[in-house]
């Protein structure tokens, strides 16, 4: 037996000793394991911020270490106080505490809120947001848990997961563990990728109490350990965050003709269950209508966001931006956002294979600069019949690149774009669209047609898909529907920290100018600091921690 496979067969024993032993564990104790992790997490934090600057190419000191304190610390902090909650509302004997009534939306549907939620003051360090879940058709509110306040409430381990980490925000392999422990029952062997394995350590003091109780074990190493780990005996089922060509090598396999076989016959390698959180190529529909400048602005300023953010190596970043041709600001938008892109200094392209993607979606020749890095690129009027990748293939590169489509109405144009992304767009993970308040008053019908008919899971109106991956109660993952032979942009979903079963999709609103200045834009002066005091609130929720948090975001 070689090392990797003598180290995995150690590790899957351990925790396989603990399952033979009956292995179980009270709702009351993972309580107390979110309680004591969220300390080990917040007391992590700053090692663990400063490890993914420094591994990511930025000095000490960059005011982007913002970005990965909120992409790191912050939310699986807050999604440890948010599960934490929901269990001690199961323990007393009652359903989740959802932050609101559920309605009916216009088509009967039922719509659960699921943001601002309570006891965190979201309403204040959020202004202006808001986010519910639709439901399937059929679900009423007495039905909108399905089965999992009852697998939530199983003591006893119900067998291992391998979660293959995400290398690039490192909150995911985190949040995607501790979905699988808290919520799902499992015990979890989560595989870190190797772009972020140096988290490891950090990783093992900050979940140090699930460990030591036999709920997790964190491995590193190369693709040779994953696939001894995922299809280790011992081994129950597979999460995967990544591509879907990955996930697609690891279930048919990586010999194209055997995998086509397999495909067809419905014969998989890895004869597992398999959920998984893949790529997309997210759009922004922007529907036309006067904006004033202050709205063009900030809504310029999202985008961007969108597209700088981590150095575009998101899943969730703007890839293709949809305009209607007879939009009289449309060049007024695309030259403000021009202008902003190159306000904002280009970062090291640090994930594997950036440059060869570069030059491929880019249609360029650049090559890093002296600091490995790549220029946001903005591609004008593009057209899916003449550069198909761009539409159809997530390029997780800083190029984005914007289409005209052409209607005989802005109502019109918003049916065509709805019409462009489901159907010759890849993906089906999240999607923004921007709306003039006007519009939405006057053409409401219109406008919800598009809210019912955007086929992915989560849907944003006037901000970034960002924020629905990191509030955590809303569910995130692909728009349901997908299998392995067409896994799109996954299948399963993680976070959704109020239990809710058989649900179509997540929206959420905002403004179109949101106040303070949101710590996600390249200009907030104080993200820093706004991202501190935010993990403490998270650690210690109090009225006391507000004063400092108002005046770090309102000098942002």
């Amino acid at each position: 037996m070689n090392e990797s496979a003598n180290a995995v067969e150690q590790v899957v024993l351990a925790l396989q000793s603990r399952r033979a032993a009956g292995h179980s564990v009270s709702m009351s104790a993972r309580i107390e394991l979110c309680r004591e992790s969220l300390a080990a997490v917040v007391a992590a934090a700053d090692d663990w911020a400063n490890a993914a600057i420094k591994a990511k190419g930025l000095p000490d000191g960059s005011p982007l270490l913002a970005e990965d304190i909120l992409s790191g610390p912050v939310v699986v902090a807050r999604q440890l106080r948010l599960m934490m909650q929901t269990l001690q509302s199961i323990v007393a004997g009652k359903p989740p505490r959802l932050p609101g009534s559920c309605y009916r939306l216009t088509g009967g549907r039922l719509a659960v809120p699921v943001f601002p939620t309570s006891g965190y003051f979201d309403s204040l360090t959020f202004m202006g947001l808001k986010a519910h879940v639709r439901m399937n058709e059929g679900i009423d509110a007495s039905q909108i848990h399905g089965g999992l306040l009852k697998t939530v409430q199983f003591e006893e381990t119900r067998g291992i997961s391998v979660v293959l980490g995400a290398g690039n925000v490192s909150s995911i392999p985190a949040t995607d563990s501790l979905h699988q422990i808290v919520f799902e029952g499992r015990q979890v062997l989560l595989k870190m990728n190797p772009v972020n394995e140096y988290l490891a350590p950090i990783f093992r003091r900050a979940f140090a109490a699930f460990i030591r109780e036999g709920l997790l074990e964190i491995v590193t190493g190369a693709a040779d350990v994953g696939s001894l780990l995922i299809h280790h005996s011992n081994v129950d089922c597979v999460h995967i965050t990544g591509a879907a060509a990955t996930h697609d090598a690891i279930v048919w396999g990586t010999d194209a003709d055997d995998a086509a076989v397999r495909r067809r016959e419905n014969r998989p390698l890895l004869n597992k269950p398999v959920t998984s959180e893949l790529g997309n190529v997210t759009p922004w529909i922007i529907v036309p209508g006067q904006y004033s400048k202050r709205q063009l602005e900030s809504q310029v300023k999202h985008v961007a966001a969108s597209i700088t953010n981590n150095a575009s190596f998101n899943c969730l970043a703007t890839k293709v931006i949809l305009t209607w041709d007879k939009w009289t600001q449309r060049e007024q938008f695309l030259s403000m956002l021009q202008q902003c892109l190159e306000k904002i200094p280009p970062r090291p392209a640090y994930y594997p294979g950036a440059e060869k993607r570069f030059q491929r979606f880019a249609s360029s020749d650049v090559s890093v600069d002296e600091r490995n890095g790549l220029p946001w690129t903005l591609l004008i009027d593009q057209s899916i019949s003449e550069r198909p990748e761009l539409f159809q293939e997530e390029s997780f590169v800083c190029v984005c690149a914007e289409t005209q489509l052409a209607a005989d109405s802005p109502e019109q144009f918003l049916q065509v774009a709805t019409e462009f992304v489901n159907n010759q767009m890849g993906g089906t993970l999240c999607a923004s669209v921007t709306v003039p308040t006007e519009f939405r008053k006057s053409q409401a019908a219109a406008f919800n047609k598009c809210l019912d008919d955007l086929r992915y899971g989560s849907v944003c109106i006037n901000q970034w898909s960002g924020l629905a991956y990191g509030l955590t109660s809303p569910p995130w993952g692909a728009y349901p529907g997908n299998t392995i032979q067409n896994v799109g942009s996954g299948i399963g979903s993680v976070h959704n920290t109020y239990l809710l079963d058989r649900f179509e999709k997540t929206v959420l609103e905002g403004p179109l100018i949101n106040f303070p200045t949101p710590v996600w834009f390249s200009d907030n002066r104080n993200a820093v600091n706004v991202a501190k005091y935010l993990l403490q609130l998270y650690h210690r929720p109090s009225v006391f921690r507000l004063p400092k948090l108002f005046v770090a975001a309102l000098n942002g």
